[in-house]
This record gives structure tokens, C-alpha cells and sequence, in this order.
């Protein structure tokens, strides 16, 4: 990653995305508690490269979940290429 604060600025809107999904009454529950497991990872003290892998490991499990509403697995996605691009740097 070449600066810390821009990591921290991408994390921060990854969260924001994240919360309108745990805040979204029509996904399912399986769906929200995976997301809240993976901001929790992405709160988590230690290295940004464990966090990331950790939330990517939840929100994958949960990205083709056939009660997962279109909109909903949109915003899903992106949350998973905003976390792998930042993995990547």
C-alpha cells in the first residue's frame, strides 16, 4: 500500500458500503451476520493484510446466496473488489 491514510479512506467507505447492507431489513440474516463479521475483521487490531483476507473470506462465503436480493449482491461485489484491490496493493 503506498500511503496509510489512503488505506485507512478506503476501509472507511468498504465500512460505509458494509452498513448499508447490515442496515437492509430485506437481506437475509445470513447475509447481515457475515457482513458484521467481516467489518469486525476490518476493526480488528493487526496487520490490514489479515483483516482484509478475513472480511473477503466472509463476504465471499455469502456473495452467491440465492435469497440475496439483486441490489444487495451488487453492493456485495463491490465490497469484495474494493477489499481485494486493496489486498492486492
Amino acid at each position: 500500500m503506498k500511503d496509510e491514510g489512503e488505506l485507512v479512506k478506503r476501509i472507511e467507505e468498504i465500512k460505509k458500503q458494509i452498513d448499508t447492507i447490515i442496515n437492509d431489513m430485506s437481506v437475509p440474516k445470513n447475509v447481515r451476520s457475515a457482513v458484521i463479521d467481516a467489518k469486525n475483521s476490518l476493526n480488528a487490531p493487526g496487520d490490514y493484510t489479515i483483516r482484509v483476507s478475513n472480511a473477503i473470506y466472509n463476504i465471499d462465503s455469502i456473495s452467491n446466496d440465492i435469497n440475496l436480493q439483486p441490489q444487495a449482491r451488487t453492493v456485495i461485489w463491490n465490497i469484495l473488489s474494493q477489499l481485494e484491490s486493496i489486498k492486492e496493493d
